[in-house]
């Protein structure tokens, strides 16, 4: 028998949570910026390097924002968690390429500074920090470039392969799409299926190729950053909902897997409504949230003027993240229960 006067009967109290891993936020961080390379270096393949400079300036607007309101609060700067610099990475992979060729070049970088500004301190800074906001940072500051910058927001550079001094910007895929709800039908050449997967396209830095979005997207899963289930909800979800347009004769003949493939969908998908501080922290809630957000998005696209709708889908879908998740958490033993 043990000799009990041994042995150390200390009793140590602690807070919640009392089971931890080698998990950290900047580890997870990491990851997450990981999944992202295979977008930014497609990005940069098919409209060119220069995209690394707007993403660069996203970055370190973004770092240098956090870092001044922290201090201006008197807060310990949080840098290092790397939450900055992926609202910044993130940022500025969707948000349309530079391209020399326009007219004023210096837009993209000047877009790209004041949405990190914007990102940071309105959509993460203002809520009290990282783990406190209600809204995607990065979804904030691509908001307020669309206020601010429409026309600009709404187009896209044409891939490098196909730019002239006479073409340097041109609609989107989901812009002609659009169109084809109307008159111009037999004026769009709308991209196949295999240019919306390599992104040899117009539209954003980081959205145009699908190949690259999935591989980042399976990397997370894989590593267990993402829950698999709100990716495939909204991708499910929008097929179904596309189909049922198009079985009403309602989309011009587009094809549901058009809806998916194009536009900001498939990247919003895997790297914005997955965010974990406003997605559900159910996996019914998941499921709920994911189609809830693709709903909205098929609503905006068919019943709107506007080609696109993800990021106000997200943004608005996000709103009701609270709600979600008290209508969906699972019972507490003996929750319920009427004692006599």
């Amino acid at each position: 028998m043990a000799d009990l006067t041994t042995l150390d009967h200390r009793l140590e109290l602690g807070s919640s949570p009392h089971i931890s891993g080698n998990s950290s936020t900047s580890k997870s961080m990491v990851y997450v910026i990981i999944a992202l390379l295979p977008a930014l270096i497609a990005g940069c393949y098919v409209f060119g390097f220069m995209q690394l400079f707007v993403v660069a300036v996203a970055i370190i607007f973004a770092v240098m924002t956090e870092f001044v309101i922290k201090k201006a609060r008197k807060k310990l700067a949080t840098i290092n968690d790397l939450s900055a610099v992926l609202t910044g990475l993130l940022l500025g992979l969707i948000i349309p390429p530079f391209n020399p060729l326009m007219d004023r070049p210096g837009y993209v970088f000047v877009m790209a500074a004041l949405g990190a500004i914007f990102a940071i301190g309105i959509g993460k800074e203002v809520f009290g920090g990282i783990g406190c906001n209600i809204f995607n940072p990065a979804l904030v500051g691509r908001a307020f470039l669309h206020i601010s910058f429409g026309d600009f927001m709404s187009g896209g550079a044409y891939p490098k392969l196909v730019q002239t001094t006479e073409t340097i910007t041109g609609a989107t895929p989901l812009a002609d799409f659009k169109a084809l709800l109307g008159d111009a039908a037999t004026k769009i050449d709308a991209p196949g299926i295999m240019d919306l997967f390599t992104g040899n396209v117009s539209g954003s830095i980081g959205e145009t190729s699908a190949i690259a979005i999935i591989l980042g997207g399976i990397f997370l899963v894989v590593t267990g950053i993402v829950n698999w289930r709100v990716p495939i909800s909204m991708i499910l979800s929008m097929y179904v909902f596309a189909l049922i347009f198009q079985l009403a004769g309602m989309t011009g003949g587009i094809p549901p897997q058009n809806h998916i493939l194009a536009g900001g969908f498939l990247f919003a998908a895997v790297f914005m409504a997955t965010d974990w501080v406003t997605s559900p922290l159910t996996n019914k809630g998941m499921w709920i949230y994911g189609i809830f957000i693709s709903l909205v998005i098929i609503l905006i696209r068919m019943l709107s003027k506007m080609p696109e709708g993800v990021m106000f889908a997200i943004l608005f879908v996000n709103a009701f993240v609270p709600l979600i998740n008290k209508f969906t958490r699972p019972k507490f033993f003996g929750e319920g229960y009427k004692y006599e």
